[in-house]
């Protein structure tokens, strides 16, 4: 069965036509639209380069991320060890230091002499000295040594011959050639400076007047020698004592000087010989003592006057 429309639908027809006609021309004659870019491309944002929010590298796909372990090390020590010292079986010897020898027995000379004088003065040596190095100067040397704990050998060293000398002076003439000093003449009554204490018993009186020792015995007088005293500084004590303790070889253990046959009264002050008296006579002074120049009266009343003897000081 055909179709046939009817009146009504061919101006129905028409209608459309002539509308779609008129579309047309509205849009050919409008405003030209400017050049652009065809209707399916929609303008884009130009790509960004890519960033890469993760912190993981990108890993080629033929390599495999591996993780190395490292190889074990034996850490260095800080500081080398010591090393051991060697030990042997045998103890290494000691050194023995070269013994010097300044005289020997069966020296001879003015040497040998010299010295025995230097060992009279100090009460080691007896008799008349010589120039020969014999039994009485070994003998004195041997004592010599034993009394400062030096090896007794007989033997004048060098330590035993330096030793002698700081506790001896240069031998005078007449010590070297063996003249005998003038013994005092004994004291007569009212000859010597007397002290009543000094006229009952046995007593040293000893003057700083007359600058004299003098041996008495009930009042008499038995013999008198020099003597010489302390300075203004170190004066010699005054007044009654008593010998305390008496010493043939006594070095000063304040001054290091020899102070031979001492006999002590009063704390470390006493009698004793002087080697600068004898030398200097008064033109020194002691350090408190009383010195004695005299040798041999001054041995004479070591061997006399015992401890306890009264000493009597005064002017």
């Amino acid at each position: 069965m055909q179709y046939a429309p009817t009146r009504g639908t061919a101006r129905h027809t028409l209608t459309v036509i002539a509308f779609a006609a008129l579309s047309l021309t509205a849009t050919a004659c409008g405003p030209a639209a400017p050049a652009g870019p065809a209707a399916d491309d929609t303008p884009t944002t130009a790509a960004s380069p890519s960033t890469t929010t993760s912190d993981t590298p990108t890993t080629s796909p033929t390599e495999t991320p591996t993780t190395s372990t490292p190889a074990p090390q034996t850490p260095k020590p800080t500081k080398e060890p010591a090393a051991k010292p060697t030990v042997t079986d045998e103890p290494s010897e000691p050194k023995v230091q070269p013994v010097v020898v300044v005289l020997r027995p069966g020296d001879a000379g003015a040497k040998v002499r010299s010295m025995q004088a230097r060992l009279k003065q100090i009460g080691w040596f007896s008799g008349d000295v010589t120039n020969f190095y014999g039994t009485r100067t070994t003998t004195a040397i041997s004592g010599f040594q034993r009394k400062r704990g030096f090896p007794v050998t007989g033997i004048a060293d060098q330590r035993t011959y330096d030793r002698l000398l700081s506790m001896t002076r240069t031998p005078t003439q007449d010590e070297l050639n063996n003249v005998k000093p003038q013994s005092a003449p004994a004291a007569k009554p009212g000859s010597w400076d007397v002290d009543q204490r000094c006229l009952t018993g046995r007593v040293i009186c000893i003057s700083k007047s007359t600058r004299s020792l003098t041996w008495v015995i009930d009042g008499k007088a038995q013999y008198s020698f020099d003597v010489r005293f302390g300075s203004e500084a170190e004066p010699t004590r005054e007044g009654t004592f008593s010998i305390t303790w008496k010493k043939v070889d006594v070095i000063s253990n304040l001054y290091g000087t020899a102070m031979p046959y001492s006999m002590f009264f009063s704390g470390g002050q006493a009698i004793h010989y002087s080697a600068d008296f004898a030398a200097n006579g008064y033109n020194g002074s002691s350090h408190g003592c009383v010195n004695v120049r005299n040798m041999t009266l001054l041995k004479q009343l070591y061997n006399t006057a015992p401890v306890g003897t009264k000493v009597v000081v005064h002017w």
